[in-house]
């Protein structure tokens, strides 16, 4: 079963993408625990005391739900249309958090969105504003990772887990060694990523040269982000 399984997960998303006429994608990475800014005052009231401190942390970051729906929005409302394809479909992870804000950006544009959802041991269903029939369940992460670059013409990364460096952390790779074109990698929340990340630290030991910094562009705002894909693209408004 595992050939077969492996073979349907390869093959049936880039059909369909394709029969649905999506030519390009924005592809938005984030973490699946970041709340709405609806239900972060509950998020820190609801914590037990011992968590209280990782609750406000979470809380604080409610604002990139905020600025993930707004960059979808943004995005979905200007149905940029090349040689009959769509472009810059909004493409996410199909969960909730940093994920749906995407989905629900697009849908609240009345454009459709795509939700790449991995089956996981505590089931992570997709979110209410997934298109329904560009919604895709996965079993295997490479392949899961695969679709979601095979149409990105941009990427924007919001704070996030294991999961999310992982995306982020392929991608800069596959640029960084030629595997993939240059595209505009947008990296939300500066003063979280040099928290967990020592970027500078990378080129200081050697491990990576200087310029690979310059691979992604720090953003805070969906317009700041929108700015650098246009530049990238010369889209004008």
């Amino acid at each position: 079963m595992r050939p077969v399984r492996f073979q349907l997960e390869l093959l049936k998303p880039e059909m369909l993408l394709d029969e649905a006429g999506v030519g390009s994608t924005l592809v938005m990475y984030g973490s699946a625990r970041i709340p709405s800014p609806d239900h972060a005052s509950l998020l820190v009231e609801n914590a037990a005391p011992e968590n209280r401190v990782v609750a406000e942390r979470l809380a604080a970051k409610a604002k990139y739900y905020d600025e993930a729906y707004k960059l979808a929005r943004m995005v979905s409302e200007r149905a940029i249309v090349e040689d009959g394809k769509r472009q810059f479909v909004i493409c996410s992870g199909g969960g909730p958090s940093i994920m749906e804000a995407a989905n629900r950006g697009a849908s609240d544009a009345g454009a459709e969105s795509i939700g790449l959802n991995i089956v996981l041991p505590h089931e992570q269903a997709p979110n209410q504003y997934v298109t329904p029939y560009l919604s895709f369940q996965f079993h295997y992460f490479a392949l899961r990772k695969m679709h979601f670059l095979l149409r990105a013409k941009a990427v924007a990364v919001f704070p996030g887990g294991f999961g999310t460096f992982d995306e982020f952390f392929e991608l800069l790779t596959l640029i960084q060694t030629g595997k993939m074109k240059p595209m505009p990698i947008l990296l939300f929340g500066k003063e979280f990523w040099t928290r967990v990340v020592d970027w500078d630290a990378f080129a200081e030991e050697g491990v990576i040269s200087k310029a690979d910094l310059d691979l992604f562009r720090w953003c805070e705002t969906a317009d700041e982000a929108w700015g650098h894909i246009a530049a990238f693209y010369n889209i004008e408004d």
